[in-house]
C-alpha cells in the first residue's frame, strides 16, 4: 500500500510563494552571524579587504541568506505549539518555506541533509528573497517500517533577481 497520494504527487514542481526577508542585510546582522559561525575571512568585516578583493562592499558568508528569514515581530513563536502539543516534532515545517503541507501520514520528521549550490555572496544592503518547490517524493521501507522521502529546492535571490544560493533539502517522514 502506498502512502503517497495523487494530491501529494500533484505538488511536485509547483512553486511556492516568494518570500522576502523582513530587512535588508545590515551591518549588525552580518557582524553577528559572522561571529556566530566563527568566520575569519576579512571580506565579511573589513570594508577595505572586501573592496580589494572585488566585492565593493562587505559580503555575507555563503549560507547566511537562509538565516535572514526570522519571524516578523509580533508573530507567534513556533515553539509555542509545544504548549498544546508537547510531543510535536516539527512536522509541517515546509509551510515556513511557503509551500503547502504534504499532509504526511507519519508522526516523525527527520533531516536527511542539504545539498547547496553557491552562485554569489549576498552583499551588505541586499534584500534577499526565496522561493521553494517540492522536487522529489518517494516511499521506502526502513527497518522501522515505511517512510516517505521528500526533497524541497529553495532558490535565494537578491533584489535584482540574481541567484545567490540554491539548496535542496531532503527530509524523511516515518
Amino acid at each position: 500500500m502506498s502512502h503517497i497520494t495523487p494530491a501529494m504527487q500533484a505538488l511536485i514542481g509547483v512553486p511556492g510563494e516568494v518570500q522576502t526577508a523582513p530587512t535588508p542585510l545590515g551591518p549588525d546582522t552580518l557582524r553577528r552571524f559572522t561571529q556566530a559561525v566563527m568566520e575569519s575571512d576579512p571580506v565579511h568585516w573589513d570594508p577595505i579587504e572586501a573592496e580589494r578583493r572585488g566585492f565593493g562592499v562587505l559580503v555575507a558568508t555563503p549560507l547566511q541568506p537562509m538565516h535572514l528569514f526570522a519571524r516578523p515581530a509580533g508573530t507567534p513563536d513556533t515553539f509555542e505549539r509545544f504548549q498544546d502539543k508537547p510531543d510535536w516534532d516539527g512536522m509541517g515545517g515546509t509551510v515556513s518555506k511557503g509551500l503547502p503541507s504534504l499532509n504526511l501520514p507519519f508522526k516523525r520528521l527527520l533531516n536527511g541533509g542539504y545539498a547547496c549550490e553557491f552562485f554569489q555572496l549576498a552583499k551588505l544592503g541586499d534584500v534577499v528573497s526565496r522561493q521553494s518547490r517540492y522536487v522529489d517524493l518517494s516511499e521506502r521501507e526502513s527497518s522501522s517500517g515505511p517512510m516517505i522521502v521528500f526533497k524541497t529546492e529553495t532558490l535565494y535571490t537578491n533584489q535584482h533577481g540574481e541567484k545567490l544560493l540554491r539548496i535542496v533539502h531532503t527530509e524523511l517522514a516515518r
